[in-house]
């Protein structure tokens, strides 16, 4: 073995570790939001609601778990539970205030100084989801 191929694992490893601190290795690779099924969820029209319209529904709760699971636990942590990737969203506010919070953030996402730190899901997650995992999140809540 030569010098040169016994070094290769050492410089591999160096290529993937300077990449990962330029920011050009991505943490979550690359997602794609899941659909979500809220067939059996009465529709809320078109218009954005302020205030979530399942809360305490069963039948949303289940589906805003399973939306949760695949579409948001990946940096939000499973249960909610942050890793410390993204918020713990067990901690957003009940009720409205904590609505509003949820809405704008679940529709428009997060950039700062050019970078997204959460993408916008208003056009791919349909209004019904959304409100279905905001109400998942109110079963989990901490203070």
């Amino acid at each position: 073995m030569s010098y040169f191929s016994a070094r290769r694992p050492l410089r591999h490893a160096t290529m993937i570790f300077a990449l990962a601190v330029s920011g050009y290795a991505f943490a979550h690779g690359d997602v794609t939001p899941q659909a979500v099924d809220t067939s059996t969820l009465k529709p809320v029209g078109t218009d954005w609601l302020a205030e979530n319209p399942y809360r305490g529904d069963k039948e949303a709760i289940r589906i805003g778990d399973s939306a949760y699971n695949q579409n948001c636990a990946r940096c939000h942590g499973l249960g909610g539970i942050s890793g410390g990737i993204a918020p713990d969203l067990r901690m957003l506010p009940e009720g409205a205030e904590g609505d509003e919070i949820f809405l704008n953030r679940i529709r428009h996402g997060a950039t700062r100084n050019g970078k997204v730190y959460m993408p916008p899901f208003e056009g791919i997650l349909q209004q019904e989801a959304m409100w279905s995992i905001r109400a998942w999140l109110e079963t989990v809540h901490e203070e």
